[in-house]
């Protein structure tokens, strides 16, 4: 098989639909010489011509008129993968994965308006609390909540997050005002075992993990509980902002402690700053930054700044 080039059949294409070198280098934007020695060269490796040439006219032969309708269609074949390519640049699907706990009770309530300003953005979210492969998936970015360093990817910091105790304003009437962190260890907490919790447990005492209500291994199941007064459940302040304003929950005692990680935006060095992932990212950090912080009553002093499991 002859080792044609794609300039070759672009300049054959070009002085094919014309039927004029002049035409086709004044296209092309290169001297007719060029053109010449372009067509010459595939002729060569084609072994027969593909012009009959008097003069200046010139008229395809039978090679050439069998030769015109494939060029064309490949060469707009290229031309609509390449227009596809740039156009995925900044609009089109745009994948993104993130933790169902941020997603359903901090992401959701805020998603209307990236898509009202974003409307060339396909935006499809993927809930999965794992790590997101990027080189065996098709996704494009993530929210992670972490210590900010993760191998082969880049992030950047959108949320710090606080734990505290919420419960329904039903039980909290009762079972009477709970006046300190230390009677609050009178009753179970409703929590998943994790390390997140780590922060709360050395501010508040360790000896605060032995009353855990163990029924439910599921965060947004225990908020669920919670609000129907099965207790005071042990969460974070960005899954339960939205809860406590709307007087769904209530704080049944001041103290807050901040997290030991954060919320950021991660992607592959590629896909980081392309457009629609940098208008997505912009859209976050400036959500994020109106998200107001929970009334401090104590942070912890120390941190662990190992990822979470």
């Amino acid at each position: 098989m002859p080792n044609v080039t794609l300039n070759a059949l672009r300049t054959f294409e070009a002085v094919a639909s014309r039927l004029s070198f002049a035409k086709g280098a004044e296209f092309l934007n290169v001297s007719p010489a060029a053109v010449s020695s372009q067509v010459r060269s595939l002729e060569e490796q084609l072994g027969q011509p593909l012009f009959y040439r008097k003069g200046r006219q010139i008229t395809l032969t039978e090679a050439g008129r069998k030769l015109l309708p494939g060029v064309q269609h490949g060469l707009a074949e290229l031309r609509r993968a390449v227009r596809l390519v740039e156009q995925e640049r900044s609009e089109g699907v745009l994948n993104v994965t993130m933790m169902p706990t941020f997603l359903q009770k901090w992401m959701l309530p805020r998603l209307a308006g990236f898509s009202d300003t974003h409307e060339q953005i396909d935006l499809r979210i993927q809930a999965d609390n794992g790590l997101t492969s990027f080189e065996d998936s098709d996704v494009h970015a993530a929210i992670r909540f972490g210590a900010g360093q993760w191998p082969g990817v880049r992030a950047t910091h959108l949320l710090d997050d606080w734990i505290l105790p919420v419960c329904s304003p039903r039980l909290l009437e009762r079972i009477g005002p709970i006046e300190s962190a230390e009677q609050l260890l009178e009753h179970d907490l409703l929590y998943v075992e994790s390390t997140v919790w780590d922060a709360w447990f050395r501010v508040i005492g360790q000896k605060s993990r032995e009353s855990r209500w163990a029924l439910l291994n599921d965060s947004l199941s225990i908020l669920i509980a919670a609000e129907q007064d099965q207790g005071i459940a042990l969460t974070r302040w960005s899954l339960v902002a939205r809860d406590i304003a709307a007087g769904r929950l209530v704080r049944p005692i001041p103290t807050v402690v901040q997290t030991d990680w954060s919320y950021y935006f991660v992607a592959p060095p590629e896909y980081f700053e392309l457009p629609k992932v940098a208008m997505f990212r912009a859209w976050l950090e400036s959500a994020c930054a109106e998200f107001e912080k929970p009334q401090v009553d104590y942070t912890s002093p120390e941190t662990n700044k190992e990822n979470p499991t």
